[in-house]
C-alpha cells in the first residue's frame, strides 16, 4: 500500500510569506516617520498663514504709502498668539515723506515685524541712511512705529560727512534726523578721501556691513580722540 507524500507546498511558501511581512513592516515603519516630519497645520506658531517670495510691495500708513519693502521670502504668522511677519533673508526698505520722498532707507540681514504692536526688530549687518546722507550701521535695532522711534542697546557706528561717531545704545526718531548715542566711545575725524577708513570700490565706507571696533580704529586715520561731555556735539550726548 503506498502512502501519500507529505506536501512540501506550505514549506517552500514559509521565506516568501516572511519577507512580505517584513516588507509591511518596514513601510509602516518608514510610513510613521514620515509623518512625525510633516509639519502640523493647526500649529499657528510654526506655520505661517501666508507665504509669499520674492516681494517688492509697497505698505500705507495713514492714508499715505509711506514704504516700499523688498525681500526674498516673506511669512505672515496672523494666528499665531504674538501676531508677526518674519523676513528670514533679509529685508530692503524705503521710508517716504508725505508727499512721497525717500527720507531714509534701511536693510538688513533678517528682521520680524510685531504686527499688534507695530514694532520692528532688525537683526544682522543693520545698515540705514538718512536724507542728509549720514549712515547708521549696527547689529540690532528696533523701530516702533507707534512711538515713531528707533533704538538700539548694541555698539552703533556712525559716519557723518565731518566725522565718525561710535558708542553703545542709540536713540532717534523715526526719519533718523534726530538721534542720541547714549554711550559714546570715540570720534573719529574724517580723511580728505572721505569717512575714516576710507571707502570699497563700490563706494561704502564699510563694504563689509561690520562696525569697527571702537578701540582699534585704521592705521590711516588719526589716532581716536576719547569723548568727553565737551567734544561730544548735543545731539549725541548721552
Amino acid at each position: 500500500m503506498n502512502r501519500a507524500k507529505p506536501s512540501t507546498r506550505p514549506l517552500r511558501a514559509l521565506p516568501a510569506l516572511i519577507a512580505a511581512t517584513a516588507a509591511l513592516w518596514a513601510l509602516a515603519a518608514c510610513t510613521e516617520e514620515r509623518r512625525e516630519r510633516v509639519a502640523d497645520v493647526n500649529d499657528p506658531e510654526n506655520v505661517p498663514t501666508m507665504t509669499t517670495t520674492n516681494v517688492a510691495t509697497f505698505i500705507s500708513d495713514s492714508g499715505y504709502t509711506r514704504y516700499h519693502i523688498t525681500t526674498p521670502v516673506w511669512y505672515v504668522y496672523d494666528e499665531a498668539r504674538v501676531p508677526r511677519w518674519t523676513f528670514p533673508d533679509g529685508l530692503f526698505l524705503e521710508k517716504y515723506d508725505d508727499l512721497f520722498r525717500p527720507d531714509a532707507t534701511l536693510r538688513c540681514d533678517s528682521a520680524i515685524y510685531f504686527s499688534q504692536k507695530r514694532l520692528w526688530r532688525l537683526d544682522g549687518n543693520v545698515r540705514m541712511r538718512n536724507t542728509a546722507g549720514d549712515r547708521f550701521l549696527t547689529q540690532q535695532l528696533f523701530w516702533d512705529q507707534a512711538s515713531r522711534t528707533v533704538y538700539s542697546d548694541s555698539f552703533i557706528h556712525i559716519e557723518r560727512s565731518d566725522r565718525v561717531i561710535e558708542g553703545f545704545g542709540f536713540n532717534s526718531n523715526e526719519n533718523m534726523t534726530r538721534y542720541t548715542v547714549r554711550r559714546p566711545s570715540g570720534i573719529f575725524p574724517v580723511s580728505p578721501s572721505g569717512p575714516a577708513g576710507g571707502s570699497g570700490s563700490n563706494g561704502d565706507p564699510n563694504p563689509s556691513g561690520q562696525p569697527r571696533p571702537a578701540t582699534a580704529p585704521p592705521k590711516s586715520a588719526p589716532a581716536a580722540t576719547p569723548a568727553t561731555d565737551s567734544d561730544v556735539p548735543p545731539s549725541f550726548r548721552p
